[in-house]
């Protein structure tokens, strides 16, 4: 048992806390003694407490109720109770303190020592020797006055720094941001999925065209925001800025998945599925709005609908340091070096070649080294042109990019059935699951090793889509 109080030794009327080191049976973890009248020259006194079962003494001994307790004091504490035979540490609570304040001293000194100046360090040396030396000899006078020197000293050689509290949480900022930018760079890196190429696997950005008429309250700000947040829609209104003609831009555009809608050199971007086009794949209006070319005024209505944001993913960043990359995996992988497409950024495809393979598409299959390969689930799924989700739409198979052959780069490309691709010992060819909307390695070749990334393993976000979850 530890007695502890408030003072280094009890005077007359303290209120003496018990506290249990054993198990015995209390009515709570910390019981407290009645206030007592304790003689200045008397040796005992009597505990006013209700009794306790399982009381840790010797046979024979009274209950608590009424049991006199045999002081033995000492010049100074720590002394010493006794119960019966058995005798319990008499701990006062400032020795704690002062033990707490002598690690705090030492920690600082050797944080800051050689910032410190000699007479700094010697003033320091000198505290925290004397503050040794009290809490040995057990003085409670000598103790608090040498602990209220060393605190002193403490606060002269580390003074608090102004908006301290602002800086902590700067430090807890700073610390936060480096452990998630760790985390990205070498764990998981989230991705968005910029357009359609890997529908209906991946989806990025897409949109139903509706009438301006047709928005709710709950896409209205700030119900509109909280929307958002869970599904991922949105309701837009494109209207014209100005006066002129509607001129669609093709190509590659400054914000992926949306295509420019120019008006009077003022660029109106809609979702590339809004966008319309003839057998020559060329734009010539949007689904539910303006025709491409048509006159328009200020405030007019270019389209609208609900665009519904692109699936974002984790991608797992360290998997492809411990095994290798395996066909059919959802692959994300730098731009950088491949020629044909935008420099600096990332695109991600499903693998579908290795290193050291010949591939050639017969449609709708997938011929790796002259067979047809249906392994592993996916790759048999787009080949069997099967359907995965319910309300989307089915793969549309394996098919050659029918690139003009002038263009192609011959022994690289797949344009046409009777072309076929040997790859080196460091390639690997990617192709979208949206066979007939996906610009990738059928048209530009291999994709170097060195710029892959990782496989894509979960998608995260919007929370509603029906693809949330593990990527196959």
């Amino acid at each position: 048992l530890v007695f502890r109080w408030t003072r280094e030794w009890p005077d007359s009327g303290d209120t003496i806390g018990l506290v249990t080191s054993r198990r015995v049976r209390l009515p709570a973890h910390r019981a407290v003694v009645e206030p007592i009248e304790l003689p200045e020259a008397s040796q005992t006194f009597r505990a006013g407490m209700p009794p306790l079962a399982g009381w840790p003494g010797g046979a024979g001994e009274p209950p608590l109720l009424g049991v006199t307790l045999d002081l033995a004091p000492q010049p100074g504490p720590p002394g010493s109770v006794t119960v019966g035979q058995t005798a319990y540490t008499l701990l006062p609570v400032g020795l704690h303190e002062l033990r707490t304040l002598l690690h705090h001293a030492r920690t600082l000194r050797g944080s800051r020592e050689d910032l410190m100046s000699a007479s700094e360090l010697a003033a320091l040396d000198g505290d925290l020797r004397r503050t040794r030396e009290a809490y040995r000899g057990g003085d409670g006078a000598e103790m608090e006055a040498a602990g209220t020197a060393l605190e002193a000293c403490m606060a002269q050689l580390s003074p608090p720094k102004p908006m301290a509290g602002w800086r902590e949480n700067f430090d807890v900022l700073v610390v936060a941001i480096s452990v998630a930018m760790a985390f990205r760079a070498y764990f998981y890196q989230p991705f968005k999925i910029p357009t359609g190429s890997m529908q209906p696997t991946l989806y990025g950005i897409h949109s139903e065209p509706r009438d301006p008429s047709e928005a709710t309250l709950l896409d209205r700000q700030p119900l509109k925001f909280a929307k958002w947040l869970v599904t991922g829609e949105s309701f837009k209104v494109v209207r014209a800025g100005e006066q002129g003609t509607a001129n669609f831009m093709s190509g590659e555009s400054r914000k992926p998945g949306y295509t420019p809608v120019v008006v009077a050199g003022v660029p109106h971007y809609v979702p590339n599925d809004a966008v319309q086009t003839d057998e020559y794949r060329r734009p010539v209006g949007l689904k539910g709005g303006v025709k491409n070319g048509a006159s328009v005024k200020p405030g007019d209505v270019l389209w609208s609908g609900v665009v519904i944001s692109g699936d974002f993913v984790f991608v797992n960043r360290w998997k492809w340091n411990f095994s290798h990359p395996a066909r059919g995996e959802v692959m994300v992988f730098s731009t950088s070096g491949i020629t044909a497409l935008q420099q600096g950024t990332h695109y991600i495809k499903r693998m579908t070649g290795l290193p050291n393979e010949t591939l050639q598409i017969q449609a709708p299959n997938l011929l790796v080294n002259g067979a047809a390969v249906t392994e592993p689930l996916r790759i048999g799924q787009i080949s069997r042109k099967e359907k995965v989700w319910a309300k989307g739409p089915a793969y549309s198979g394996f098919n050659p990019s029918g690139m003009n052959k002038a263009m192609s780069l011959r022994g690289l490309t797949l344009s046409d059935e009777s072309d076929t691709v040997t790859l080196k010992g460091n390639q690997y060819f990617a192709m979208g699951d949206n066979s007939f909307n996906s610009y990738d390695s059928r048209y530009w070749g291999p994709v170097p090793e060195r710029n892959l990334l990782g496989p894509a393993t979960v998608i995260y976000w919007p929370f509603t889509s029906p693809r949330f979850g593990f990527i196959r």
